[in-house]
């Protein structure tokens, strides 16, 4: 029986519980493990402040490589560009929303100058602050309950979520609105699933489940981030999608409060796409993108 690694989250489990009836389609009978991730335990410090690369994939990474599992099952968006040499990305399942998703608090009646909206991440903010440069953000980690427990039981105006989040855990009882100008998050809305590399049979196996247009765009969309080498420590945003057999690919990289915004904006036939994240890095290093990569890790280390 195939052992499934996931963190212990409604929503991890969600997904992880999508791949295990996928597998059982395929005749691959499976169960779930639960494994506690860095992120999970540490909800009080901002995820750029606690210095480990993928604080949700690395206790799964460590169970894999100790075959304690066969496989795990992320939010593709959780996976460093750089991961242990022992794995690989082996499937991408076909993405859901991509986008963002603004949710109310219970108390909400209409934006003001100095509105407050909750977030943990440096992309969301800096795209916020940069439409709303008089509002201000507060820092909201947790899962999506909790976050939105934390949400109606403050002062705050609003929240960010993952569109993808709310529709899988059919969220109910809250009223949001999608922010289609807001550039997600590199392979956001993505499942993906890794495997040790040296399980040939596995791998080959676990490719039925890949779907060939996700796994392009976000190809596209880890290119970019891995060029600019911004992680979670940089306001960095990345989306790929296929519109007529066409990559449509926008991307951005901001400063902490939104006031600098360097954005490109692509349109390339499929066969000529390969390298659209690449150049569109090269092309925000040549506005001046390292010095503000340089500039925003200062500014987080103070």
């Amino acid at each position: 029986m195939l052992k499934i690694g996931t963190r212990d989250s409604d929503l991890a489990i969600y997904q992880a519980k999508k791949v295990q009836k996928a597998l059982k389609i395929l005749g691959k009978n499976s169960e779930l493990k639960l494994i506690k991730s860095s992120g999970d335990k540490n909800l009080i410090q901002p995820i750029y402040k606690m210095g480990i690369q993928g604080v949700f994939t690395k206790a799964l990474d460590t169970a894999l490589i100790n075959n304690k599992i066969d496989i795990a099952v992320h939010s593709l968006k959780d996976i460093p560009t750089e991961i242990p040499k022992q794995i690989s990305i082996t499937a991408i399942l076909k993405r859901d929303s991509p986008y963002d998703s603004l949710v109310y608090s219970k108390t909400f009646k209409k934006f003001s100058h100095k509105s407050i909206i909750g977030t943990g991440s440096l992309r969301r903010k800096a795209q916020w602050l940069r439409k709303y440069p008089n509002h201000k953000t507060e820092e909201l980690r947790g899962n999506i309950d909790t976050r939105i427990k934390k949400l109606n039981t403050s002062f705050w105006d609003a929240a960010i979520f993952s569109k993808a989040g709310i529709d899988r855990l059919k969220i109910k009882n809250i009223d949001y609105k999608i922010l289609e100008w807001m550039i997600p998050s590199p392979g956001q809305g993505a499942i993906a699933i890794c495997s040790q590399k040296q399980q040939l049979e596995l791998t080959k196996f676990l490719n039925n489940l890949n779907c060939e247009k996700t796994e392009m765009c976000v190809k596209i969309e880890r290119d970019f981030i891995n060029i600019l080498e911004g992680g979670c420590k940089a306001p960095i945003a990345s989306y790929a999608k296929i519109e007529n057999d066409k990559i449509i690919f926008k991307s951005g990289l901001f400063s902490l409060d939104g006031s600098t915004a360097m954005i490109e904006k692509e349109e390339l036939d499929i066969n000529k796409s390969k390298d659209c994240g690449i150049n569109a890095a090269k092309k925000i290093f040549n506005k001046g993108g390292k010095e503000l990569i340089n500039k925003i890790k200062n500014e987080l280390d103070q």
